[in-house]
């Protein structure tokens, strides 16, 4: 898969919130890292795969994708933020386990992109994350719309001072 569009939306929906909220030039690796990881948490909690107790449903298919773009975006970000860029697709190898133990798999990576902040982690952390939409079904051309489609609802609760 080609991510150099949505990199570039990414980008402009970065500098536009760092312009309008003065943060230009600021470090922040920390908080986007924050924002992932509760990103991942609710994208778990509206797939319901860890809640053994419970015989509710998962949400809508289209809620679900929505979460999940939401990760993608922040995982973008965090790319760009540090000069990285990933330009494979989802691992054809199959991980083990369920999609718990993906979960898993996603917040490993992203502690340690957060420790060590290195290429080779960022890649891990796309790939594991790619991994989960696998897992869920998605679509290449499904998560692209869904990305394009979220992106442009958060330009406009920027402009509407969200």
């Amino acid at each position: 898969m080609n991510w150099n569009e949505l990199y570039q939306m990414q980008q402009e929906l970065d500098t536009y919130i760092e312009q309008k909220h003065e943060l230009t030039h600021k470090d922040l690796f920390q908080k986007k890292v924050m924002a992932l990881l509760v990103e991942v948490g609710e994208l778990a909690n509206e797939t319901r795969c860890f809640k053994f107790w419970s015989q509710k449903a998962p949400s809508p298919d289209e809620t679900i994708l929505e979460e999940y773009v939401d990760g993608i975006h922040f995982i973008l970000s965090l790319g760009l933020e540090k000069g990285y860029t990933f330009n494979g697709g989802v691992n054809e190898e199959e991980p083990y386990g369920d999609l718990t133990d993906s979960f898993h798999e996603v917040y490993r990576a992203i502690l340690s992109f957060k420790e060590f902040e290195g290429e080779r982690e960022y890649e891990v952390l796309f790939r594991r994350y790619l991994q989960v939409g696998n897992r869920l079904g998605f679509s290449e051309d499904a998560l692209i719309q869904a990305y394009k489609d979220k992106n442009k609802v958060n330009h406009t609760r920027q402009d509407q001072d969200y």
